[in-house]
């Protein structure tokens, strides 16, 4: 067993002088960085009074259960002989949420995948079950994670 530890910090910026002295008073912004890497702009979901043009956690969320599955199934192919030249996902997930709370009820990925033949369409379709078995985010989360994916030839587009 390996362990792998990560860091960062997270930075509110929403101090609009008065701290967070009523709900309505502050912003919701704050930067996300790690030595040597861009800063992430942050801030909650808009329609929790967050700024739309930031990431928020949800779609971050989102984000890292795509790009986990991207990476595992890029070498699930590579070591299987399944040559990739494409790659595209647009997921989505649903929350619900009330007053006290809310959570993630699902998440679907929809990889749509470009093969460099079209005798590697069975086994690319596949091996999506088995980059889902592998992934950490997806063994880390307590909803479903669903797939849709697509698989295509250049000819095909």
């Amino acid at each position: 067993m390996h362990e792998h530890r990560y860091e960062l910090t997270v930075e509110w910026t929403g101090n609009e002088g008065t701290g967070t002295d009523s709900y309505r008073t502050y912003r919701r912004t704050h930067e996300v960085s790690a030595p040597g890497l861009p800063i992430l702009p942050g801030s909650s979901d808009p329609a929790f009074r967050g700024e739309p043009d930031r990431w928020n956690p949800e779609q971050l969320l989102l984000a890292s259960l795509s790009q986990c599955h991207l990476l595992w199934y890029l070498h699930l192919c590579a070591v299987n002989g399944v040559v990739v030249t494409g790659y595209t996902d647009s997921p989505q997930a649903t929350m619900t949420s009330d007053d006290g709370g809310g959570r993630f009820t699902e998440a679907v990925l929809r990889p749509r995948v470009t093969v460099a033949d079209a005798s590697m369409t069975e086994q690319a379709l596949a091996l999506h079950h088995d980059a889902h078995q592998a992934c950490f985010i997806a063994n880390s989360v307590n909803f479903p994670v669903r797939h849709e994916p697509v698989v295509v030839t250049p000819a095909q587009g």
